[in-house]
């Protein structure tokens, strides 16, 4: 975890304490219902309930210490929690295997940091529907190849990211319950020393489903799957981040980012202002999308279970959440603030002599009786000479000076060709469809 990219929301998390807390509340509700089934004296989850009242300081440093010695981290913890509790915590983590916290703790982490990325997604859909709204009919060039296609609004580019970043929340609202589950199984998954009723106890308790069948640990197509959909909302955003990159560039400069009193562009060019937060989320979704491969390459451990997963998931558990957190945050701020420029596209959109209305004289022409391959070619034609003049020329006049076209459109028709208002006939059908 990088602090400049982190928020303290997310980032605390998966700070040790938090997940010692969480810790302890799976051993003293796992002892509680231990207690419930006469497996252990009710008196120890209460001496565990007791000490937890009063609120203690988990004493990060005294854990790590007594870990340095036993190698075991969740021994190291117990052996703690007993140092504190007393007697009665040798009840605590009856028939318990270290992989029922750790998978359980985990997923208490990811389903909590869900909450905060489903946060995210809203005040970032929030944003793109105000500023799709705002420009739902501001005219601007379409792009296919990078190369002027047909007219479009601009609050169409920003429905289509609503639309995308919507299937994104549905996604890791399925992931979230995908990933809350819960593992208190045992060695070998077996409940062969401890009642599939407590699994379930610690489960309503920490807001979890039971695991449908475990192993020794939760299986990891579960993690798979959370992380591939972190990674594709992470390319969604990147989409985003490099269509403005684009508009901002000096030739097109249709938007650009909010430029702040006092903000720097170059430390060797006073002009410059740069598309540095896009910029900036472009690598951080490489680095989103990077943790899915691991994850995927979890799923397959050894037999009931292996460790390989272990050391994986301490990097990726708070990276690609802390990253996902901080740059959702970032792309909402982006939007928001975005400095959109109506005349340049339009500007833009005139650029080429109205060559972006040339599939409409084509459309017309094979109306007219003229075949399709003849109508192509006398669009083309002329097309290209306007290409050619870098935009000096128009495409109308052109065209009205061509006999062959003229022969089958009157100087009307080809001028109503030209209507831009026409691209813009269905954009409410769109909007009604994206945002209902």
């Amino acid at each position: 975890m990088v602090p400049r990219y982190a928020r303290p929301a997310m980032t605390a998390i998966w700070e040790p304490e938090a997940k010692f807390r969480i810790w302890f509340e799976i051993e003293a509700h796992a002892t509680e219902k231990l207690g419930e089934l006469g497996v252990v004296p009710q008196s120890a989850a209460r001496a565990l309930w007791d000490w937890w009242a009063t609120d203690p300081k988990i004493d990060v440093e005294a854990i790590d210490a007594i870990e340095a010695v036993t190698k075991h981290d969740v021994i190291a913890f117990l052996t703690w929690v007993a140092e504190q509790v007393g007697d009665e915590a040798r009840f605590m983590h009856q028939g318990m295997t270290s992989s029922d916290v750790l998978d359980t703790t985990l997923a208490v982490q990811l389903a909590r940091a869900s909450d905060i990325l489903l946060e995210d997604l809203d005040l970032l859909l929030a944003a793109l529907k105000r500023r799709a709204e705002e420009h739902k009919y501001t005219p601007t060039i379409g792009r296919s190849h990078g190369i002027h296609a047909e007219p479009v609004t601009f609050g169409l580019k920003l429905a289509q990211a609503y639309a995308e970043f919507a299937r994104c929340r549905k996604r890791l609202v399925a992931a979230r319950e995908e990933i809350a589950t819960c593992a208190i199984s045992g060695a070998v998954g077996t409940f062969a020393n401890i009642a599939p009723a407590v699994e379930e106890h610690v489960a309503e308790r920490l807001g979890l489903q039971p695991e449908t069948i475990s192993t020794q640990v939760i299986p990891r197509d579960r993690h798979a799957m959370f992380f591939s959909v972190l990674a594709v909302i992470a390319s969604s955003m990147e989409r985003l981040a490099v269509e403005i990159r684009h508009l901002q560039r000096t030739e097109v400069l249709e938007a650009e980012e909010y430029f702040s009193p006092g903000q720097k562009g170059s430390s060797a060019m006073p002009h410059k202002r740069n598309p540095v937060l896009t910029e900036n989320l472009t690598g951080q979704a490489r680095m989103i999308r990077s943790y899915a491969i691991p994850a995927l390459e979890n799923v397959a451990l050894w037999h009931e279970r292996d460790i390989s997963h272990s050391s994986v998931e301490r990097y990726i558990g708070p990276d690609a959440t802390i990253a996902l957190d901080f740059s959702l945050a970032r792309l909402t701020g982006v939007v928001d603030k975005l400095l959109v420029y109506p005349d340049r596209m339009q500007k833009n959109l005139d650029r080429m002599g109205g060559l972006v209305h040339s599939q409409r004289v084509l459309l017309a022409l094979t109306q007219a009786g003229v075949s399709r391959e003849d109508a192509y070619r006398l669009v083309q034609r002329n097309a290209m000479k306007v290409w050619e003049s870098d935009g000096a020329l128009s495409l109308l006049d052109l065209l009205k000076q061509d006999p062959e076209v003229t022969a089958a459109l009157s100087e009307e028709q080809l001028a109503e060709k030209f209507d831009l208002d026409y691209h813009f006939r269905q954009v409410d059908t769109i909007f009604a469809r994206v945002f209902g």
